[in-house]
């Protein structure tokens, strides 16, 4: 008797949005590397996701993305010796040191972007167009409602 993959069998709402993002993100960074950034990894999102526009604190992008301070910047130490981001004096705080894109981190970012914007259409083209938005509009409607509930 073939046995069934667990994840298939159990559907965990849990296992569910996991399958989703699996497949998203491997589509996603395998085109990544066809467009020009093989060195960027998934792990590199937590930092990209919560960069805000300015700059930001190596502690506010791990509070942000819900990781160690140390983990955080070890992400941010390894775009910065690629060239994706960079360290620059803050402002308000003469200790304190913000990271922030470079033109080419700028360009992995609106390109992860893209690749993002293609693989939901190509997920439309399987799922169908109409149910496609009414997921992403009940996905928006999830987390709009716990983020305020937090």
């Amino acid at each position: 008797m073939e046995q069934t993959n667990i994840r298939l069998r159990r559907r965990t709402f849990g296992g569910l949005l996991q399958f989703a993002a699996e497949t998203l993100r491997a589509r996603v960074y395998s085109r990544l590397a066809e467009v020009g950034f093989p060195d960027i990894r998934p792990a590199h999102s937590r930092l990209f996701r919560n960069l805000t526009e300015n700059g930001s604190r190596v502690s506010d992008l791990a509070e942000r993305a819900q990781m160690t301070k140390q983990s955080m910047a070890y992400l941010a130490d390894s775009l910065a010796a690629a060239g994706y981001v960079k360290f620059e004096p803050d402002p308000t705080d003469g200790r304190a040191k913000l990271v922030q894109l470079t033109a080419r981190g700028r360009a992995a970012s609106e390109a992860l972007i893209q690749l993002s914007t293609d693989s939901e259409a190509a997920f439309a083209d399987v799922l169908g167009a109409e149910e496609m938005r009414e997921l992403r509009r009940l996905l928006e409607l999830f987390v709009d409602r716990f983020s305020a509930a937090s």
